[in-house]
């Protein structure tokens, strides 16, 4: 019995091999959940971190973004059968190819939000008594 590769590997390789995105774009990530046994299509967006062991098979890329005001960061295999597709919706030039700075900076933005806002104290409003 002969093994091929097409039997493993359900995902178009060369399609996911070049792909041109890098740190500091902007993606969308199509990842196939499984639930009562249908699958389904759930968007991932947000902010490549990083990019690590470039195209071979162990290739990862860290994906960041801000949802109700906390940070979710998602590791996906790029070539996982689990991905659907991957769309690259904003480029950018960044100076460094891992982003991590980023977590840092983002819980320094929101404390300097918070100092920012003052918190003006009210009169406690005045009840009206209706009249029955």
């Amino acid at each position: 019995m002969e093994i091929t590769k097409a039997q493993f590997t359900p995902i178009e390789l060369e399609s996911r091999k070049n792909l041109d995105f890098k740190a500091g774009d902007t993606v969308r990530v199509w990842n196939k959940i499984l639930e009562k046994g249908k699958v389904r299509l759930q968007a991932f967006e947000g902010l490549v971190l990083s990019r690590k062991h470039g195209k071979e098979s162990g290739a990862t890329f860290t994906i960041r973004k801000v949802s109700s005001g906390v940070g979710v960061e998602r590791i996906f295999p790029l070539y996982s059968p689990n991905i659907d597709k991957i769309e690259i919706l904003r480029k950018s030039k960044t100076r460094r190819n891992k982003l991590y700075y980023i977590r840092t900076k983002a819980v320094k933005e929101v404390k300097k939000r918070l100092k920012s806002i003052t918190i003006s104290r009210d009169e406690s409003p005045k009840e009206e008594k209706s009249e029955e």
